[in-house]
């Protein structure tokens, strides 16, 4: 799991009891809140500042290699708040998973529960995807809306998402261990008996016209 912060996306998957070793947590922030809850999980914590590096080619190179360290069958960016080189997403290209705090396509990169109230918009929520080298446009494993109110602020709707994501993360991260998902031509395809709570938002529920 890569982190940069507090990991309470990190912690819920602790939490989830997945079928799966959770191997290491590696941050680029020393001071990451997150780390010492992995120690207390007596799990491996590591630390690739991206200040040591002289650029982004370089930091990635040395973050890979720490990964690949830990032989993962999967990388999770859980509040990961580095955007990945292109040489770093293809050495470990399907098994990285990232969530993100919106509803993919709308509002990629940062400050999007802000950006979601100044549009306007009536449903907001969050995307479980593989991570691919177009930022945030990786194929969607899972969604989940939430209704933006008329009171809402970015605090509180940030926090009525943040429920969700430590709903679907733990979801999508169990389906890829029991082989639930898997990727054709770019797309998720889910196994078609997996359930789906009311929030949620699966590619397989979809038709054509609702997606557009």
């Amino acid at each position: 799991i890569l982190i940069s912060g507090r990991g309470s996306n990190m912690r819920a998957l602790f939490e989830a009891t997945l079928p799966a070793k959770i191997v290491a947590v590696v941050s680029n922030n020393p001071t990451a809140p997150g780390l010492e809850y992995a120690r207390e999980q007596d799990t491996e914590t590591r630390v690739i500042n991206h200040r040591d590096f002289a650029d982004r080619n370089a930091f990635d190179a040395a973050l890979a290699s720490e990964v690949d360290s830990f032989a993962p069958d999967l990388v999770v960016l859980a509040g990961f708040m580095r955007i990945l080189t292109e040489a770093f997403v293809l050495r470990f290209a399907g098994r990285i998973l990232n969530i993100h705090p919106s509803l993919l396509p709308a509002f990629p990169g940062v400050n999007t529960h802000q950006r979601a109230l100044d549009e306007g918009v009536r449903l907001h929520g969050c995307t479980v995807h593989f991570v691919t080298t177009a930022l945030d446009h990786g194929p969607i494993v899972i969604q989940a809306a939430v209704p933006v109110l008329p009171e809402d602020d970015e605090k509180t709707l940030a926090a009525r998402v943040l429920e969700q994501e430590h709903h679907i993360f733990p979801l999508a991260v169990r389906w890829f261990l029991d082989d639930r998902i898997s990727l054709h031509d770019g797309k998720v395809r889910i196994d078609s008996t997996l359930h789906f709570p009311d929030a949620v938002i699966s590619p397989n529920h979809l038709s054509p016209d609702d997606q557009s």
